[in-house]
């Protein structure tokens, strides 16, 4: 069965953005199904919470991704707290919609909102990877070699950036871009890098719209004809953490939609 068995029982996995969303689901599915969970998320965040909800196989670090400090404490307090780290997910990410020039206004892109978008998904989730891979080189490898696991979150607007997203969609063209020479990089240590690219998930990002918008939204998606759930998300990332062949991919959880510009 290899490093992970079937449901990802005594699994250790550390989740950025883990207190909502993406990321919540993904810690969740994790404690049921038997793994344990640091969820990394901002000191205003559910986190504390939500922890306290899920027991003993989950704890919380408040982190800022982009803080090597402290990223360094949430991977310290996963080996600290539970003995290891298998799995890592990015799911932590900002957006901004912002057209590149408000020709009414005569105003650029302010390069300060698409710096910090660059920054925390980018240099963020890259930060992530590289103090967490140091603590998955010090895994027993199993029988294939595997030392341990990172997904990250792109969005298919690596691929389909829709007006307003430059930004936002430079930002994960980023993620994706890094996603195989990083698998490459670490692949004589046993760790597998995989992105996953969803499409219109209900998320805060989305609840924020009105009503009218999400169903219009949800229309788009050819089929299922509806906004993804997070627990779907969550459940491609224990599928990619027990499946040893996959690596250096990004795989989009879209519903067949390519977004209109």
């Amino acid at each position: 069965n290899g490093f992970f068995s079937p449901r990802s029982q005594g699994m250790v996995g550390l989740v950025t953005g883990g207190a909502s969303g993406l990321g919540r689901a993904t810690v969740e599915r994790l404690v049921r199904s038997g793994a344990s969970a640091v969820i990394v998320d901002l000191p205003s965040s559910e986190g504390p919470t939500l922890a306290a909800a899920l027991g003993d196989r989950c704890a919380f670090a408040p982190a800022d991704v982009t803080s090597e400090a402290d990223v360094r404490s949430a991977v310290n307090l996963a080996r600290d707290k539970f003995g290891k780290l298998d799995l890592a997910v990015n799911c932590a990410g900002i957006a901004v919609a912002v057209k590149t020039y408000n020709f009414k206004k005569e105003l650029p892109h302010s390069l300060d909102d698409f710096q910090r978008v660059i920054n925390v998904n980018i240099a963020g989730t890259f930060n992530v990877i590289r103090l967490a891979v140091g603590a998955m080189a010090k895994n027993e490898p199993d029988a294939d070699g595997q030392r341990g696991c990172i997904v990250n979150t792109a969005s298919v607007a690596a691929f389909d950036g829709q007006v307003g997203q430059a930004a936002y969609s430079a930002s994960k063209g980023g993620i994706v871009g890094m996603t195989l020479p990083i698998a490459r990089d670490l692949a004589p240590m046993g760790i597998r890098v995989v992105t996953i690219a969803p499409g219109l998930f209900s998320t805060p990002l989305l609840a924020g719209l009105p009503e009218k918008v999400r169903s219009f939204l949800a229309r788009q998606v050819p089929f299922p004809s509806r906004l993804g759930d997070p627990a779907e998300f969550a459940h491609l990332v224990t599928a990619l953490a027990e499946n040893p062949m996959i690596n250096g991919e990004v795989i989009r959880l879209d519903g067949a939609i390519r977004m209109q510009p």
